[in-house]
């Protein structure tokens, strides 16, 4: 009965809310690979992804996204986040990895 309550006002440590790493897909595009990862959210998936290039000067560069769209499918989420992937790419592609953060969120 307890274990009711905790659930029923979120007292629990349990992650029944919490967001999990669902499978992706990788494609190239350009110098760049784009990581499309979406995240589970209950039964829906939101769109999550990283941009990667390794630069011989400063090696391995990673931007990661994160956007508030949410898709019933999983196949859509990766569609989604591959697309825009390659928009941020095409959008910030000169600014994009110049800074010395081997790692940030664009």
């Amino acid at each position: 009965m307890a274990s009711f309550f905790s659930k029923l006002f979120g007292l629990a440590g349990g992650s029944d809310k919490q967001t999990e790493q669902a499978a992706g897909k990788t494609e190239s595009y350009g110098d760049c690979l784009i990581r499309a990862t979406p995240m589970r959210e209950g039964p829906q998936f939101r769109l999550a992804g990283s941009i990667e290039r390794t630069i011989p000067e400063a090696g391995l560069k990673v931007r990661t996204f994160i956007r508030a769209d949410l898709f019933a499918s999983e196949q859509d989420a990766i569609d989604a986040a591959l697309r825009k992937g390659r928009q941020i790419i095409d959008e910030q592609r000169a600014s994009l990895f110049s800074d010395d953060s081997p790692s940030r969120p664009v």
